[in-house]
């Protein structure tokens, strides 16, 4: 399986990242994971990226691309991934099209956690009152939400038009939406297996 999770910020990714990847036997490749460890590899692309975040520089889309592109060739990955955070952007849907068509792949399905955002709001105000996390105030949430939807409405347009879309409601316990991430996947026909 070949996989992307996307939805807004609390819809709860991470934690479903792993079941699915676990459930399918693929690594999960989430792009915060892999800037994070970025600080302490010693690849070419990692001082390369220590370097524009030394200088406070931004992390285009061609840097973002080749540390996906780098991953996608491990071994581990040969057989499915689930990505979660990337793409993020049209040109980073295009490089992944182009990075999975030269290996003679395609995407699978595109799972979107779908969340009323008062629900995430409340969700995120509630977590950040336990763990104390200061920069969680309402306001900074909303903002996160408008920006997830400015920025990734786009994309799954594009993955709607497709055939890949399989939206899920994000909201309820883990469990529950973890069952109805797969009834929807498997009951999900990839556009490739339709023909």
């Amino acid at each position: 399986m070949r996989l992307l999770i996307m939805g807004p910020p609390g819809a709860g990714k991470g934690t479903q990242s792993l079941a699915i990847a676990e459930h399918y036997g693929i690594p999960a490749i989430s792009t915060g994971d892999m800037f994070r460890a970025m600080r302490t590899s010693e690849s070419e692309l990692a001082r390369h990226v220590r370097q524009i975040m030394a200088d406070g520089g931004y992390i285009g889309d061609d840097i973002t691309n080749a540390m996906v592109a780098e991953r996608l060739d491990q071994p581990d990955a040969e057989p499915g991934f689930l990505l979660d955070g990337y793409p993020r952007t049209l040109v980073q849907v295009e490089s992944l099209d182009k990075l999975l068509a030269d290996h003679g792949h395609a995407l699978d399905a595109v799972i979107s956690l779908t969340a009323d955002p008062d629900e995430i709001v409340a969700r995120l105000t509630k977590r950040a009152e336990i763990e104390g996390r200061e920069d969680d105030s309402e306001e900074a949430i909303r903002t996160r939400q408008q920006v997830y939807a400015d920025q990734t409405s786009p994309l799954l347009e594009v993955y709607a038009e497709r055939g890949l879309l399989v939206e899920v409601d994000g909201i309820g316990e883990v469990d529950e939406v973890r069952r109805r991430i797969f009834t929807a996947l498997d009951t999900h026909q990839t556009p490739a297996a339709a023909h």
